[in-house]
């Protein structure tokens, strides 16, 4: 009988695998996902963040804001601490993920 831990070791393999079935080129943001171990609840904070930040940058540009550096530096420091700002937007951009949001952040890397 197969022990927990080599079920586990096996599951990850198995995860090695489909990252590499994957590409870099289809889905990117969750093959980051996936490469940097994110749980589920790390990717939806992500969400949270990104749709306050989303909110907000409407507001700034309602309000004729055209330097979104102060929405950028939120950003930054709420990432999850295994993330890089430059990663996540190009490929959050790549999959369309908050595609206005990410330009705008874009202009601050």
């Amino acid at each position: 009988m197969e022990s927990i831990e080599q079920k586990l070791e096996r599951l990850e393999f198995y995860q090695t695998l489909l990252l590499k079935m994957i590409g870099t080129s289809q889905y990117p943001f969750f093959r980051l996902i996936m490469e940097k171990q994110l749980s589920k609840q790390d990717i939806e904070q992500f969400y949270a963040l990104c749709d306050r930040l989303s909110d907000e940058l409407k507001e700034q540009k309602a309000d004729k804001f055209v330097f979104f550096y102060p929405l950028f530096q939120k950003f930054k420091d709420s990432l999850h601490e295994k993330l890089q700002p430059a990663e996540v937007i190009a490929a959050c951009l790549q999959q369309g993920l908050y595609p206005e949001l990410m330009k705008a952040l874009k202009r601050n890397l």
